[in-house]
């Protein structure tokens, strides 16, 4: 690339409302400044996010080499764009997308952005200055039988398949974690919750399992959203009827963007209704939704059984990984959990602005897919730091306090239920209150009540027959006692 013109310098660029002032050194042109001065909302820009800035050099080129095919672009025009696009494809010139992801103009912004930038660094490839649009605009060229309302919509679902698989690592990374600790802990008895009141016992390994289960379930879903978002209205042009462009321009573009993808992209039966239709963009933002509720869940979860540490219930330690308190000397708090809880609360409140917007949109074309795309590619990306985060940071360093949980399985009258069926619910529910009252343990009560034996007592309330792992036999030689059947 050329060396860049002084900071100071600048050249004017014209277009329907005026002459305006660039950046000399700038790629991008008179549009994208207009849209920095109206859109100043979030603070970021469309080129903090690299995907979607790749996938509208993607989608332009795709244009581009079915232009030159159809004869619309000539050859020497055709390979400078095409070496633009792959020079941007690469990750360059991404801080010449300055504008806000937040813009009116249903993403028309972002779309003369991208012509911009490709149009200048096209010229210089051909040996021009930026801004000799005479030569190779990017209207004229860049945006060649193409409307923002067919290429918008295009690259941002290719932007959301790449942030969509990169969220789908990190969630089956953390399910792994929570796998290894379910093997870890395998053989650690607990107590069981409903109501947050004692159930019956499970094992440690069987609760975290629970864990990875839910993760891996939600990675199946998100991988079924996949295929919708790779259905384009490319050569819609503005509402989907393909007004200027050409018949097979469409077949050809999808053509080539799966060439240039290794994506299965498939044009969309009828343009029209892919060119107004947001319900993808709702589909895919309710899973989003049901993994941060998930999450969130689980991460109540980790903050419960690790409360304490004293007076809590102790069950777990979460690693400390920063003090926790100003005011109190060691105090440690569950700081990754809350992290994500967080994150997860900010997920869901951007499923409602997805949904009002994808509602709001009238006739032809939805205008609010900008804020659309932004609130996706944020819940995409801090769920995907989120999940990677709670991973490295908390999970893997989560140890059990192994006697504490024995001794209150130990404790617990929610034991009782294992003898119910040898006993009878009556016999049982009768043995729970003493029990409460008194501290005793549930199956010394049972065998100094004569209902059965010690033996008998030592096998159906063995930790691992509580847990589920094992099955009992003690009926066999249990006194003949009527069973009661009762309510949960």
């Amino acid at each position: 690339m050329s060396e860049r013109p002084g900071a100071d310098a600048v050249r004017v660029e014209h277009d329907s409302i005026g002459d305006l002032a660039v950046p000399a050194g700038a790629y991008y042109g008179v549009h994208t400044a207009r849209a920095q001065e109206n859109f100043a909302i979030t603070g970021s820009t469309i080129g903090q996010y690299p995907a979607l800035i790749a996938a509208l050099a993607t989608v332009k080129h795709a244009a581009c080499l079915a232009n030159r095919d159809l004869g619309l672009l000539d050859q020497r025009r055709a390979d400078a764009i095409a070496a633009a696009c792959e020079e941007i494809r690469a990750g360059q010139l991404v801080d010449q997308f300055p504008i806000d992801p937040i813009q009116g103009g249903a993403g028309t912004s972002s779309n003369m952005n991208a012509n911009e930038v490709i149009a200048n660094r096209a010229l210089e490839i051909l040996g021009f200055d930026r801004g000799t649009y005479t030569e190779l605009g990017p209207l004229a060229h860049v945006n060649l039988g193409q409307s923002t309302n067919d290429v918008y919509p295009t690259a941002i679902k290719l932007a959301l398949v790449t942030h969509l698989r990169q969220l789908i690592g990190a969630l089956r990374r953390l399910a792994a974690s929570f796998e290894r600790k379910s093997v870890e802990f395998g053989d650690i008895v607990k107590m069981g919750r409903t109501q947050l009141q004692d159930a019956v016992p499970m094992t440690l390994g069987q609760e975290f399992a629970t864990y990875a289960i839910m993760l891996t379930e939600d990675c199946d879903r998100l991988t079924e959203a996949v295929p919708l978002l790779l259905e384009s209205n490319l050569g819609g042009t503005a509402i989907g009827t393909g007004i200027n462009g050409h018949p097979e321009y469409s077949a050809l573009a999808c053509e080539y963007l799966r060439e240039l993808t290794g994506e299965p992209i498939v044009l969309a039966g009828n343009l029209i209704e892919a060119t107004q239709d947001c319900g993808v963009f709702v589909q895919v933002s309710g899973i989003l939704k049901r993994v941060a509720v998930k999450l969130s869940k689980t991460c109540n979860d980790l903050r419960l059984t690790s409360s304490g540490p004293t007076a809590g219930l102790g069950e777990i330690n979460l690693p400390p990984v920063q003090a926790g308190s100003s005011i109190m000397p060691g105090k440690v708090n569950p700081v990754i959990p809350e992290l994500v809880n967080q994150v997860a609360f900010e997920v869901i409140g951007n499923d409602l602005t997805v949904t009002m917007a994808a509602e709001s949109g009238q006739l032809q074309l939805n205008a609010f897919e900008p804020v659309i795309v932004y609130s996706l590619l944020r819940s995409m990306t801090h769920l995907t730091a989120a999940s990677d985060t709670l991973a490295d940071k908390c999970v893997d360093g989560i140890t059990a306090n192994r006697e504490h949980l024995e001794q209150g399985v130990r404790r617990s009258i929610g034991i009782v239920t294992a003898l119910s069926p040898f006993i009878g619910y009556t016999a049982s529910a009768d043995i729970a209150k003493r029990a409460l009252l008194t501290g005793a343990y549930i199956g010394d009560l049972a065998v100094e009540d004569g209902l059965l034996s010690r033996a008998q007592v030592e096998d159906i309330l063995s930790p691992r027959r509580l847990a589920g792992l094992l099955t009992a036999h003690a009926v066999e030689s249990a006194p003949a006692t009527p069973a009661v059947v009762g309510a949960d």
